[in-house]
């Protein structure tokens, strides 16, 4: 409560003077920074690079799905077994912003590292029957993803820091907004990728998510915290499961934390799987799947600002079940979509979906959290984000490759899979009495 009350004697400023205060405008940057990274790399050049590298026909292409699949598991699958202990660090510390820093810088390494393997391949030497240099580079991926959505541990629940509880909602909104401005200025990297050569961006994508990072290094302010500075790392799991324990307590938020994990797997899975779904399935090149991109890029700018407000004005937890049956929608047209223009609509409406998603679901975790363990709370959060973004993917993934004879087929019965999963999520969330 004492931090709350010094953000409402502090912070009284509305609209534009909000927005562009200092610390606001760069923690929203930062949105610009990891949003480049998770366009750039995980949905659209780095399934690209594998689907050129291993796809040369139809079944082939299902197993670089496969393989797309489970390197995003195996990310996430680390990301369960450390998220929940970040959250900890949080609490035990008061430390937000420094852990923010080292987590990007080694994202950024391996990112760059990407591109330096990718560009010197050499297939000729092997391991367990696959390319050395092409095993390289997917575990860098795997590692600059799981360096990234550490920091997004960090990051999300450094919100708390910027605003009273009225202002979090529009600030969270903002932060999407610019977010995916950042996807943007990311595409620019595409004008200088040659024909079929997507590791070109990998390189150029590390340079833009450390530039924009730098302001949340210089200038993103942490509230003043009297916290313990002595932390043992694994000790945290004893405080987690000591947690875990007062679940009566704390019922709302652990039904939210089941709901998201379904609404997310939904929302990870097609982040990850779309480029490629876009390409095999539905028949879009390279240049018409970027527009796409494009438009779902500025529906998502769009639909994260309003939702935003509508978050403010009808709470967040009606704006997440808005948002739950928007994706619904989206997921469907995107199934059954076997025109262009139906998959055009879909991918618009799915923009609006993610952004808002977002902006909803962090704003209410805020929302229903205590205080002196928000942080171990959003710690868990992510934990169950990051197991639906194993489960989900390793869905996707297994499906693509049981029923890879039938070809494009297998994607389309794997992505409306996670339409049940969407369905499930809204549910359990409506099971919280407001």
């Amino acid at each position: 409560m004492m931090m709350e009350e010094q953000l409402n004697k502090k912070n009284n400023k509305k609209g534009l003077a909000l927005y562009f205060s200092l610390p606001v405008l760069s923690w929203a940057l930062y949105d610009a920074a990891n949003t480049i990274f998770s366009s750039n790399i995980n949905t659209i050049f780095f399934p690209l690079y594998l689907q050129e590298t291993i796809g040369s026909n139809e079944v082939q292409t299902q197993l670089a799905s496969t393989f797309i699949s489970y390197a995003n598991a195996i990310a996430s699958f680390l990301l369960v077994i450390f998220s929940p202990l970040f959250g900890v660090m949080m609490d035990r510390t008061g430390k937000k912003k420094k852990y923010i820093i080292v987590f990007t810088l080694f994202a950024v390494f391996c990112t760059a590292g990407m591109g330096v393997i990718a560009k010197n391949s050499n297939f000729s030497t092997t391991i367990l029957s696959m390319p050395l240099s092409l095993l390289l580079v997917i575990i860098l991926f795997v590692l600059a993803k799981f360096f990234y959505h550490s920091s997004l541990v960090f990051y999300d629940n450094s919100i708390s820091d910027l605003g009273t509880k009225e202002q979090i909602p529009v600030i969270s909104g903002f932060g999407v907004a610019v977010g995916y401005l950042g996807t943007l200025i990311g595409l620019i990297v595409y004008l200088f990728v040659e024909d079929g050569k997507f590791h070109q961006a990998f390189l150029p994508t590390a340079f833009l998510f450390f530039l924009f990072s730098l302001p949340l290094f210089f200038f993103m302010k942490e509230a003043p915290t009297k916290k313990q500075t002595s932390f043992s790392f694994f000790s945290g799991y004893k405080d987690i499961y000591e947690t875990f324990k007062q679940i009566k307590t704390y019922r709302k938020i652990f039904l939210f934390m089941i709901a998201y994990f379904f609404l997310n797997d939904a929302i990870a899975t097609t982040i990850a799987m779309m480029a490629v779904y876009a390409k095999a399935v539905v028949g879009f090149s390279t240049d018409k799947f970027i527009f796409l991109y494009l438009v779902s890029t500025v529906s998502s700018i769009i639909g994260s600002f309003v939702f935003g407000y509508i978050t403010k004005y009808k709470g967040a937890y009606l704006s997440v079940k808005y948002v739950g049956v928007l994706l619904i929608v989206a997921l469907v047209m995107a199934t059954f979509a076997f025109s262009e223009y139906l998959f055009w609509i879909a991918g618009s409406l799915f923009g609006i979906a993610l952004g808002s998603m977002w902006v909803t679901t962090r704003a209410y975790i805020v929302e229903i959290t205590p205080e002196k363990k928000r942080g171990q709370f959003f710690g868990l959060f992510a934990f169950s984000g990051k197991v639906s973004s194993v489960v989900g993917p390793f869905l996707y993934g297994t499906v693509t490759l049981l029923f890879a004879d039938l070809g494009a087929l297998a994607s389309r019965i794997a992505l409306g899979s996670l339409i049940l999963l969407t369905v499930i999520g809204l549910y359990i969330h409506s099971l919280i009495k407001e």
